[in-house]
Formats: C-alpha cells, structure tokens, sequence
C-alpha cells in the first residue's frame, strides 16, 4: 500500500510517504506559513522515491485543530489530489500526531491557539482520553491519572499558566510521518472516504477577538 500525508497545522510543514510499512518524509520550519512549499516538495518526495500520483493507495492529511490556513491548506490539496484521482482520503487529528510523534507512552497534547488559547487532548499509548478542546492556558482540563508527558509548543507560549507535568517537551510539532503511521491501518480496513469529505477539525469557530475581548483574556492592544 502506498500512501501520501500532507501535515501544516503548524510553522513545521511536512509530507511524507508509506510504502508498505516504510515511511519517508521531508519538513521544513517555516515561521511565516508557505503555500509554496508544499506541493513543490511533495513531487519531489514521490520522485525520489519512485511514485507517480497514480500509484498511491489513499491521501492523509493533518485536519487540526491547528492554523486555520495550514488546515484549509492541507484539506485543500488532499482534497484536490484526491479528487482529481480518485482516491480515499482520511483526516487525522493533529493532536493525535503530536502525541504519537512524541513517541511518549502518556502525551499530553498542547499546541498553542493563538487568542490566548490552546488546543490540548491527552493520549495514553495511543489511546484518546481527553478530547480535543480548545481553551483559556489557566483552565486547560487534566488528564486522568499521572506520569504524562507535556508535548508541543503550548507549553512553549504559556507553560508558566499550563498544568504541571512529570516532563515537558516544548519543541514538538505534529508531523506527516505521524500522519500517516495513524492513517495507514484505517486504510487498511477499509475507512477512507471521498474526496469531498475532506474537512478541517477546527475545534474553534472564531479567528479573530476584539480588542476588549484580548483585553478581558489578558492580551494586549
């Protein structure tokens, strides 16, 4: 089986490969977000690994929460590619994919909202035992149990206001090659769906606060 995954919720841009258990992927830190990036690197990736489009099996794709525009991005080129060639496509939560990049059995999921928010979710080998949420840093909801593992730049931005944990690692991002490690099997069984279905989680519905709403949250003009 051969699989395309495209990952940009995040400044880490990444695609990545599954051939047949095998993963290859590449990424790139981009603070400013670039459209451009993608699908250039993308063929080459399936160039230097011997694939035409019309070889893969499905397309996986980043679905959030994350940047609204890394998420309509994603959908919108595993939308197009799919739909051009008639191929199942699956969405996968980028809380999911950080936790599993992670490679922590217990990982608590944070990436940071924006707003004065983050996203968080809790997953326990793999298993999800806190849904994805969006929220205030202050009022981020705790996983059950102990022994978790704080992942991702949430705790970067607000880590002083976020829960305490055993281990926090403030540099991960969620990544394609976690992508489509989660996809794969649910290829497998047969899960993937139509193109037109390929949709952002978003979690959050509003973009943007007013000014007395940044206040009210502790943000500056």
């Amino acid at each position: 089986m051969r699989l395309l995954a495209l990952e940009a919720a995040t400044h880490r841009l990444s695609v990545a490969l599954w051939l047949d258990g095998r993963v290859v992927e590449r990424a790139a830190e981009l603070p400013n977000g670039s459209s451009e990036w993608l699908l250039p690197n993308l063929n080459e990736l399936l160039y230097e690994a011997g694939v035409t489009l019309k070889m893969l099996d499905g397309i996986a794709f980043g679905a959030g929460p994350g940047s609204f525009t890394g998420l309509r991005l994603a959908a919108g080129c595993a939308q197009g590619l799919a739909y051009g060639l008639d191929l199942p496509v699956l969405g996968i939560g980028t809380l999911a994919a950080l936790a599993l990049a992670s490679g922590e059995a217990k990982a608590y999921a944070c990436l940071d909202a924006r707003m004065n928010e983050v996203y968080v979710a809790a997953y326990d080998n793999g298993v999800e035992v806190l849904s994805p949420v969006v929220c205030q840093p202050a009022q981020a909801p705790l996983p059950p149990g102990k022994d978790w593992i704080g992942c991702g730049d949430g705790f970067a931005s607000y880590g002083a206001l976020l829960p305490g944990f055993v281990r926090v690692r403030a540099d991960l991002r969620p990544t394609a090659d976690a992508v489509v490690r989660l996809a794969a099997p649910r290829f497998a069984r047969g899960e993937g769906v139509a193109a037109a279905e390929a949709v952002p989680l978003y979690v959050r519905d509003k973009v943007a606060l007013t000014t007395a709403e940044r206040l009210a949250r502790g943000g500056t003009k």
